[in-house]
């Protein structure tokens, strides 16, 4: 019986008819990362929809919650840890701010500084959106058996580690 095809094995064979002489097996990989991870990202941003979060302000909220009580942190702590600008980590709090989830003060050990917080409502907030996440991302795993995700997860670190070398 033959394997079913995905568009990625279409567009490789489309290739192999046209560039022969050219290898198409990292297509199979990289772009099927590539739209596995459009499809979950997607799908995350729909589940913190739910939540009333963007992208963005999920991963303030989730930052400032793992670092541990006071969940306090500098905006440009933020930034380092977020991977973005310390301007996009602005624009995120001043909507998060606005939204009750977020305070900002000065910052007493540098007084040209702030520091963002949690409030009580930001850490409900990013309790129930992460608890609802795990479960999303749970789902969206549900097609492999528990050795495969080891197996996929053993494969990604390595990888990941490489690249960030």
């Amino acid at each position: 019986m033959p394997q079913e095809q995905d568009h990625v094995d279409r567009v490789q064979a489309q290739w192999r008819s046209e560039r022969p002489e050219v290898d198409t097996s990292p297509m199979g990989i990289i772009a099927r990362l590539h739209r596995i991870g459009d499809t979950m990202r997607a799908e995350l941003i729909s589940l913190f929809r739910e939540h009333g979060l963007g992208e963005g302000e999920f991963d303030i909220l989730a930052t400032l919650r793992r670092t541990g009580a006071p969940f306090e942190l500098t905006p440009s702590e933020l930034a380092q840890q977020t991977m973005v600008t310390t301007g996009a980590v602005s624009k995120r709090l001043d909507r998060l701010e606005a939204a009750g989830l977020v305070t900002r003060r000065e910052n007493l050990q540098d007084g040209r500084g702030r520091v963002v917080a949690l409030t009580a409502s930001g850490k409900a907030s990013i309790d129930n959106a992460y608890e609802a996440h795990m479960q999303n991302e749970d789902r969206l795993l549900a097609h492999f058996t528990a050795a495969e995700r080891k197996q996929l997860e053993r494969l990604l670190r390595s990888w990941s580690l490489k690249l960030e070398q």
